[in-house]
């Protein structure tokens, strides 16, 4: 069985499995099952069990069958292997980013088997993980940019998908919120007199709610009378954005259909963004504009829904539209009057080159 991170884990067998008694497998299914009752998100178990059976394939193929033969030198050569690692199909090395979830979930792990008095001792306790990287946004819709995203719709097309897609984009814009937000919204989550929509256990499991601007709320009344009717099923399920076959969407379709957007758009510095980057653009766009038009970033933290405040002040790194209103004001390279006085004076103190000057020698 190979060890490689970027190849999915091996088959989940099940407790009481001959070929597994004892081994990884029975404690993986076990923690992955007092995470669900400890109320992390199915999305989170899911990555943990994965990014677990990376590790678990791991120490497989090198002859290392059950937690209690894992070492901390063992690990070290693990968080190595992890660094060091190329994938195949690009050659290049995982972002630090997702070896630090990979050895995060590994931690977390052996913490819950010592906790669980699997394991006499810890041998994750001295882990140490990567620092990730603090990365901004290479480019930043603007607003010009956003409306021809948006635009990019066709909303007069027969099935009157593209009515719904027009929707989605202006609420992705209008509120700022996630994808997994968005399609998971109900009928009665968006208050279309009041302007106002309820997100309900969104990231953290923490329900808020967001104002949402007019010309959203119309796309969405017009969707919701005038589409949403002709793709029901026999019983309404109640999510507002439905897809083709009647039922909820999941964010993978949802960042398709940006996507798809952004490429009838034609901007080029936008082309090569991944689908599952493509939703977050109108949200980094929503956070930014606001930003710039002088909202408190203290409203911004609270639009978007995250829970620390340095979370959002991101956001005030990818703007530089005020720092270079400032910086034109301020430097004295930049101040239009004193920088063509000075250059002025510089040419006139600059004495002139001599006739005589020898030419450079030829290379």
């Amino acid at each position: 069985m190979s060890g490689r991170p970027g190849k999915p884990p091996g088959p989940l067998r099940y407790a009481g499995d001959p070929e597994t008694r004892g081994g990884f497998r029975p404690y993986l299914i076990a923690f992955t099952d007092w995470m669900g009752a400890m109320h992390y998100s199915a999305h989170t178990v899911k990555n943990r069990r994965i990014e677990l059976g990376y590790f678990i394939d791991w120490c497989e193929a090198r002859s290392i069958t059950r937690p209690d033969e894992v070492t901390r030198a063992l690990l070290e050569r693990y968080r190595q292997h992890v660094f060091h690692y190329r994938r195949k199909d690009a050659g290049t090395p995982l972002s630090f980013q997702t070896q630090h979830k990979r050895l995060i979930s590994v931690r977390m792990f052996f913490q819950w088997l010592t906790r669980q008095y699997h394991l006499l001792f810890n041998p994750a306790s001295e882990l140490e993980l990567p620092r990730t990287e603090q990365r901004l946004p290479r480019h930043v819709l603007n607003i010009a940019e956003v409306e021809q995203v948006i635009n990019a719709t066709d909303v007069d097309e027969p099935t009157g998908l593209g009515v719904r897609d027009r929707a989605m984009l202006e609420a992705l814009y209008s509120t700022g919120m996630r994808r997994g937000e968005l399609v998971q919204l109900r009928i009665d989550d968006v208050d279309l007199r009041e302007g106002t929509v309820f997100i309900r256990l969104g990231k953290g499991k923490k329900d808020r709610a967001v104002p949402i601007g007019e010309r959203a709320c119309a796309w969405i009344e017009k969707y919701l009378y005038t589409i949403r009717p002709n793709y029901l099923d026999a019983e309404d399920p109640g999510i507002l954005f439905l897809a083709k076959h009647g039922g909820g969407m999941d964010g993978k379709q949802l960042s398709g259909i940006v996507k798809r957007a952004i490429e009838r758009a034609q901007l080029a510095r936008f082309q090569g963004t991944h689908p599952n980057a493509a939703c977050h653009l109108l949200r980094h766009a929503c956070a930014t504009h606001m930003l710039e038009n002088g909202a408190d970033i203290r409203y911004i933290q609270a639009l978007l829904g995250h829970a620390d405040l340095s979370t959002t002040e991101v956001y005030t790194r990818v703007s530089i539209l005020k720092l270079k209103e400032i910086h034109e004001k301020t430097h004295p390279a930049r101040l239009t009057r004193t920088g063509s006085a000075i250059l002025d004076t510089l040419q006139g103190e600059i004495p002139p080159l001599p006739a005589d000057l020898p030419a450079p020698p030829a290379t």
